[in-house]
C-alpha cells in the first residue's frame, strides 16, 4: 500500500492558512528567505500547532514530509 501524496495546497490547509495559490505565494513571499540556520519549524511565524505539526511530520518522516520538503525549500529560495 502507497501512502498517500498530499499536494502544496492540503498542507496549507492541514496547517489552517489560506490555500489558494495567489495566498501560497504571498505567504511564501512574506516570509522568505528563511536563514539557513533556523530549522523550519521554528521559524517564529507559525504557531504552537503548526511548528508541532511540522516539527512532527519531518521527525516521523509522515506521508507530509515530502511535501512539508517542499514548503522548506520554498520559503529558503531568495
Amino acid at each position: 500500500m502507497e501512502p498517500p501524496v498530499h499536494h502544496f495546497s492540503e498542507l496549507f490547509e492541514q496547517l489552517g492558512l489560506p490555500a489558494d495559490a495567489a495566498s501560497i505565494e504571498a505567504f511564501i513571499e512574506q516570509h522568505s528567505p528563511l536563514p539557513d540556520a533556523l530549522p523550519l519549524p521554528d521559524a517564529p511565524f507559525w504557531s504552537r500547532a503548526q511548528a508541532d505539526f511540522l516539527h512532527e511530520a519531518l521527525e516521523d518522516d509522515a506521508d507530509w514530509a515530502e511535501v512539508v520538503d517542499h514548503l522548506d525549500a520554498s520559503l529558503r529560495k531568495t
